[in-house]
């Protein structure tokens, strides 16, 4: 690049010097044939030179890009549960699309054409005062120093505008991804103009947010270019004046102007150099924020020799989301490895904080969960998850075929694999059904599938992986009862010496499982078999009763 810039600032010389050559009447054409050949091998090898730099930067500026933008997902597999409670999905996807590629415009054009800038003006100021003299080049480039000036003031100001765009642009994302997902309630609602008028507010913001930003920019062009006509006014008068007395040849006064045609670009590039520069610091800023977000999840360095058998002990355990306000209270239970436990209770009663806690997907203290014997504190997190297979309530498919939802994108199954999972989950003749069959492209989250057949799928995508602890977070919730006890009458004779465990609304999912416990509000309030509970006559055996009544009633009408 900076080769590039010296050569280019040779034409200026070999110009002039070809109009001194040329006023002369006897002029050797010998000496303007050798110039313009000069001018043409000038012209090849900036061409040359420009197109190497420029793919070497640009392309490696792309390439950085792409390892910012997996260094970005990477992070966002590693961070917490919690860290997208608390962050929008519109705005997550704003940093991976437009931040990155703001930073990429900085380090990449920007960072080029500052370097071949500053180096053409250096090299060019330098032959200005060779050509003429340094008081006539400090009084033409007079004006400069207050173009930097105000466009450094202008920069601050356009930084703070592009934070604020890139926010609409955020908010607009996720106005529109809520929108897609939630188009049915939007329709069963009749929401559709109250949310087309929410969403014009959005959109006028994002106008009214680059308006702002593009006033501001499009102020610094204008200014270069009045500034720069005050500098080619000063050269004329003063410089046309020495070549009248004789004082500069025509063709060092014709190079002075080349030259100063030559600084006037890299100065007008100022300006978007100088927006681009702000934009990628402001994206730059964004994004640390990002990377700066760590897991606070505690993890160990135990990686098992052997597979995990799948026997869980829950040891005085206390846990809370909110400081103050109690999930669990001092859960004490043994589950056996091969045994199956069914949890139920009421909404809120802590049952799926349970199932989360076993996943780690929040910290818990010392000595409170045991897999195995050994804390759970002690087990690295892939060695701890991979031990689990978990399905629950809200059933999450890729827009993918329905093997790959089946088989999670994983080689390492068989097509056989996934129809013998889809069997036990009760899925297969549906999947059969389908105009493909397992080869059927699936929509996006599922939604050309009905809630049971997600679910169904969901499950078969966990029985693949056959864990050693299976968890099914009321997974059954949207399929008939028939469907539920074949279901559950599969996973029995599938899972003989594995562990598994179902929370439920339903007691007609659990009453056929080793144990069952019934919780309200954070606490184990019933523990014992089908048998056992029913005996007691507590809440369980009213659960069960008001449950038999309704299905009782449903039967009838049918």
């Amino acid at each position: 690049m900076l080769f590039t810039s010296y050569i280019q600032t040779l034409f200026p010389r070999v110009l002039g010097n070809t109009i001194d050559i040329l006023k002369v009447k006897n002029f050797n054409k010998t000496d303007v044939s050798t110039n313009i050949i000069y001018l043409l091998i000038i012209a090849a090898t900036v061409f040359i030179t420009t197109y190497c730099w420029r793919n070497l930067i640009i392309v490696n500026a792309r390439k950085f890009e792409c390892s910012l933008r997996e260094s970005l997902f990477y992070h966002f597999q590693k961070l917490p549960v919690d860290f997208y409670n608390k962050h929008k999905t519109g705005d997550l996807i704003a940093y991976a699309i437009n931040d990155i590629s703001a930073v990429r415009m900085t380090f990449g054009p920007a960072t080029a054409m500052s370097i071949n800038g500053a180096a053409i003006c250096l090299i060019s100021i330098y032959s200005m005062t060779r050509v003429i003299n340094l008081k006539i080049t400090l009084i033409a480039l007079l004006p400069i120093p207050v173009i930097v000036f105000l466009m450094l003031k202008i920069g601050s100001l356009i930084q703070k505008r592009f934070k604020k765009v890139q926010e609409c642009f955020a908010a607009i994302s996720d106005r529109v991804q809520e929108n897609i997902y939630g188009i049915r309630v939007i329709k069963a609602y009749v929401q559709e103009y109250s949310e087309m008028e929410n969403f014009q507010k959005l959109n006028d913001n994002m106008m009214d947010a680059n308006i702002k930003m593009v006033r501001i920019s499009s102020f610094l062009s204008p200014l270069i270019e009045a500034s720069f006509s005050i500098s080619f006014v000063i050269n004329l008068i003063w410089g046309g004046n020495m070549v009248l007395d004789g004082s500069i040849s025509l063709g060092s006064f014709i190079a002075f102007n080349g030259y100063l045609v030559m600084i006037m670009n890299p100065i007008k590039s100022i300006g978007r150099i100088l927006t681009i520069f702000q934009r990628g610091i402001a994206s730059l800023k964004r994004l640390n924020e990002i990377f700066n977000e760590k897991s606070d999840i505690l993890e160990g360095k135990l990686i098992p020799d052997n597979i995990i058998e799948g026997s869980v002990e829950f040891k005085n355990l206390s846990f809370s989301y909110i400081r103050g306000f109690s999930a669990l209270n001092n859960i004490n239970l043994k589950i056996p490895a091969g045994s199956t436990l069914g949890i139920i209770g009421e909404t809120g009663s802590g049952k799926s904080t349970l199932a989360s806690l076993l996943l780690k997907l929040y910290n818990t203290n010392d000595g409170m969960i045991f897999i195995d014997g050994h804390d759970i504190n002690e087990f690295s997190l892939n060695s701890l998850r991979g031990a689990f297979g978990y399905v629950p309530q809200d059933s999450f498919l890729f827009s993918a075929t329905v093997y790959d939802n089946i088989k999670f994108f994983k080689t390492c199954y068989t097509d056989k694999q996934a129809e013998g999972a889809a069997k036990l989950s009760c899925i297969y003749d549906s999947i059969l059904d389908l105009p493909n069959g397992f080869k059927s492209l699936i929509g996006e989250r599922g939604v050309n599938l009905s809630g049971g057949q997600k679910q169904r799928i969901a499950i078969a995508r966990a029985l693949i992986k056959d864990p050693p602890i299976l968890i099914l977070d009321d997974s059954l919730s949207a399929v008939d009862t028939i469907t539920e006890d074949t279901i559950l009458h599969n996973l029995k004779n599938a899972r003989k010496s594995k562990t598994s465990i179902v929370i439920a609304h339903r007691i007609s999912a659990v009453e056929n499982l080793d144990k069952i416990i019934v919780m309200r509000k954070g606490n184990i309030i019933e523990a014992g078999n089908h048998s056992e509970l029913m005996a007691k006559g507590g809440i369980y055996y009213e659960t069960y009763m008001e449950q038999y009544k309704e299905r009782k009633k449903g039967l009838l009408s049918s």
